[in-house]
């Protein structure tokens, strides 16, 4: 039994998730990093400037509903755990009508939406035509971006890591290549980018249908159509949706909020703020793929009713986190000036970004647990939690946090302190819930 348990949610079980979303992480700048390099040589500025605006509008909604991902993940890995064929088609099938139905809203209603976006985000009149042409067209991604997610996180939950690496990587070098043909080559400039995304994603949709039609085939099982049709049989996706959704929310807001206070602050408070975000954004790549894992790995287990189990994949998952944290606050204590330097070349940026860097080092030790956590309560299907968890440390203590430094004088450290709090908070609110949970008996979910 030991051996067995130790197969299903041991080091070798982690990394033959955590390897692969690690590697489809480390794609995603780089594309991030085509896109400029081959706009950014188009003769008018103004173009790069509205590819900026046009991310910026879909990092912001896509962010916003990945809930689809998250949610499918945890209730498939359950699924997956108890040999239930029927829940795990379910689970695919709701999570698809799902995002084809948000993906539909957000077709209709794309002309308010897209002014309503320009209007916030205020672009310059040079800027303003070619965003919105970039804009017209990325918008008809919508059905195979969120298809995508949900996808994604089935594969993830039927333990398949490979197959979303495959996945991730067909939509982003297929994207990358795109934009080389259509902007190079065939001189589209912004029009380019838009439809090399869009193709990119209709790609990626197609190959994920591949693989879990193979998936498919390895588990047998008829497709339950009752609970694709009745309404009440999505109330625990739309419970859990819904809470991750909230979740997702008070992120953004965090990160909006920091964004626009530093703006306030000044250009180069705004700038050094955005060059030492990277930071964090680069740990998120490395602690995310243990945290995929141990969404699957944790779901897996419930759905074995494995507590057991549950609590070593939780503990292994932490120990590589720990070591991924110690690993980036040495390397940023050794080369965090290095990374600067290669971020950005204004010196007045480098200096003032080095006057907040100590933070940065510091974060990766305590940020850890909240990245380790939400994996954990996403396989646990524990959405609610999480929601709370994170609305009140955005709420209770990063804006108080925020206003106390602020009427202190402490200026941007102001700003860098509330987020420290902010995540050591939700460590440790998830932490303690957790161990209440294991306590408690009320780790096992319900499965309708």
């Amino acid at each position: 039994m030991t051996q067995a348990r130790d197969a299903a949610y041991g080091h070798a079980a982690i990394w033959r998730i955590a390897g692969p979303m690690i590697l489809s992480a480390g794609s995603t700048p780089l594309l991030g990093m085509v896109d400029t390099a081959v706009v950014g040589h188009l003769p008018d500025p103004a173009y790069l400037g509205a590819v900026a605006i046009g991310a910026t509008i879909f990092s912001a909604l896509f962010m916003g509903l990945n809930f689809l991902r998250m949610g499918t993940t945890g209730i498939t890995a359950q699924a997956f755990g108890a040999n239930d064929a029927g829940a795990g088609r379910a689970a695919l099938g709701q999570g698809l009508l799902t995002a084809l139905l948000l993906a539909a809203l957000l077709l209709l209603f794309r002309a308010p939406l897209g002014e309503l976006a320009m209007r916030l985000l205020s672009p310059g009149p040079a800027v303003l035509a070619p965003a919105q042409d970039y804009y017209a067209i990325r918008i008809w991604s919508a059905p195979a971006s969120l298809a995508n997610f949900v996808l994604l996180g089935w594969l993830l939950g039927m333990q398949n890591a490979r197959a979303a690496l495959v996945m991730t990587l067909v939509i982003n070098l297929s994207n990358i290549l795109l934009d080389l043909w259509f902007v190079i080559g065939l001189g589209l400039g912004v029009r380019g980018v838009a439809a090399a995304t869009l193709l990119a994603e209709l790609l990626g949709a197609a190959t994920g249908l591949l693989f879990v039609r193979v998936e498919l085939r390895g588990w047998p099982g008829r497709w339950p159509l009752e609970r694709l049709r009745r309404l009440r049989a999505y109330r625990r996706l739309l419970h859990i949706n819904l809470d991750l959704f909230l979740r997702t929310l008070s992120l953004m807001f965090v990160f909006a909020f920091i964004t626009a206070r530093g703006a306030r602050l000044g250009e180069l408070i705004l700038a050094a703020n955005a060059v030492l975000m990277n930071f964090q954004f680069l740990q998120a790549y490395a602690l995310d793929g243990i945290a995929y894992a141990a969404e699957a790995l944790v779901g897996k287990a419930l759905g074995r009713r494995d507590i057991d189990g549950l609590q070593q994949a939780v503990r292994r998952c932490l120990t590589w986190s720990l070591g991924f944290a110690l690993l980036f606050t040495l390397a940023y204590w050794l080369g965090g000036r290095l990374l600067i330097e290669l971020l950005t070349g204004i010196d007045a940026v480098r200096s003032t970004a080095e006057r907040y860097l100590p933070w940065l080092v510091l974060l990766p030790l305590i940020s850890v647990w909240s990245f380790l956590y939400d994996g954990v309560y996403v396989g646990a299907t524990r959405s609610r939690e999480m929601m709370l968890v994170m609305a009140g440390s955005a709420l209770l203590l990063f804006l108080p946090a925020w206003y106390l430094g602020d009427r202190a004088g402490l200026g941007n450290h102001a700003l860098w302190i509330a987020f420290t709090l902010f995540m050591a908070a939700r460590g440790i609110g998830m932490h303690a819930w957790w161990q209440r949970l294991s306590r408690s008996g009320m780790l096992v979910p319900r499965t309708r």
